[in-house]
């Protein structure tokens, strides 16, 4: 009996579902972007943003300019210990 009631129950639900669909529609301001058209605050806000990235990319070219220089120097001082290193050797006849 089991057999013959759940294909007959699963069909019954199936016809009883509505197939019509209605899309969500969404407001301007829904999308989560900045209205093309915008306002004094949208300007505003717009600016700081822009003004806090350029704050953050100049911090980081600055932690890099200051990774080069420490590199640099390093890069000196492995140069001066090799040319020490050579004079004590002999290899150079100066």
């Amino acid at each position: 009996m089991l057999r013959t009631r759940v294909p007959t129950i699963s069909r019954s639900l199936l016809a009883r579902r509505s197939f019509a669909y209605t899309p969500r529609i969404m407001a301007e301001g829904d999308t989560g972007a900045p209205r093309a058209t915008g306002d004094a605050f949208t300007k505003r806000e717009k600016a700081a943003e822009e003004m806090y990235i350029r704050q953050e990319e100049q911090a980081k070219l600055k932690a890099l300019r200051e990774k080069i220089k420490n590199a640099q120097k390093h890069m000196d001082e492995l140069d001066s210990y090799i040319q020490e290193t050579m004079k004590g050797q002999g290899g150079e006849q100066h």
